[in-house]
């Protein structure tokens, strides 16, 4: 066999110019048609004004809103927000584990594994916010409608990532089991298990993570947590009021960020 040049090689490749060229025409479309829909009136004065009064508050927050004991101060509102996003992931994970291995294709029939994905893929499709309205016309604004709101968002997603962690499991473990003769309840316990409970783990960690974001946008239709006080400060015009919550806010996200962050790579990569 004749070895080419690589000026050989360059010269006998396929010409992918075209399609390159196709793919960046219609990229460029794509971007002229949506833009099309997005009108810009600009902010003006008034909203550059609002702008300097949010920063303005952040700089000089209301350290009495900030660093109190009671119901209605920054701390209290934190942990209020903590707690509906930690019961809400909680209980939306407890519920997506059956519904994941129902959505497995290698656990499941077919109609069964049709039926799990058409019930994820529906929760999936309605937005955290129109939940939120829901069950506040069912509860009553506050928590408990918060935390009604976070269970059923987090279901959508983490069904979908446990079921692809059940699809990828490695056969030849279950094989070998089945093979000693171990009982069903043992090849669960010491063969899908061990494989699944990091990944699954990780999972949760990464949704609590986002659902402390989102208990906060929930606050837009008073499902609880620090989202209200926030919004009603802003629309009041108590700017350091506003400042004081938002500091407390990007503080408890950067903790648990990092918190978060060192406990998935933790149970992925053991490091």
């Amino acid at each position: 066999m004749t070895l080419l040049t690589p000026q050989e090689q360059f010269l006998r490749a396929p010409r992918r110019w075209p399609f390159k060229l196709a793919a960046a025409l219609i990229f460029a479309a794509v971007m002229v048609w949506s833009s099309s829909a997005t009108q810009f009136t600009g902010a003006g004065l008034g909203g550059a004004q609002i702008a300097r009064n949010i920063l303005m508050g952040i700089l000089q927050p209301n350290t009495d809103l900030l660093f109190n004991f009671t119901r209605q101060s920054v701390l209290y509102l934190l942990l209020e927000t903590m707690a509906i996003a930690y019961l809400g992931t909680t209980v939306g994970a407890i519920i997506a584990i059956p519904l994941a291995f129902i959505s497995a294709t290698n656990i499941a029939p077919k109609p069964i594994v049709l039926l799990g994905r058409l019930i994820t893929i529906a929760i999936r499709t309605v937005p955290v916010m129109i939940y939120g309205l829901m069950f506040i016309r069912v509860t009553g604004p506050g928590p408990f409608a918060g935390l009604l709101t976070m269970s059923l968002a987090s279901v959508g997603m983490v069904s979908k990532m446990f079921t692809e962690y059940i699809e990828d499991l490695d056969k030849g473990i279950m094989e070998a089991l089945d093979a000693i003769g171990c009982t069903p309840f043992q090849k669960i316990r010491y063969g899908i298990l061990p494989q699944l409970i990091p990944d699954f783990l990780s999972t949760v960690v990464y949704r609590y993570d986002m659902n402390l974001r989102d208990a906060t946008v929930l606050g837009l239709v008073g499902a609880g947590g620090i989202g209200p006080p926030l919004v009603f400060a802003m629309s009041s015009f108590r700017w350091s009021d506003a400042g004081a919550i938002l500091i407390g806010l990007i503080v408890l996200i950067l903790i648990v960020e990092l918190i978060s962050g060192r406990v998935r790579r933790k149970l992925t990569r053991g490091v």
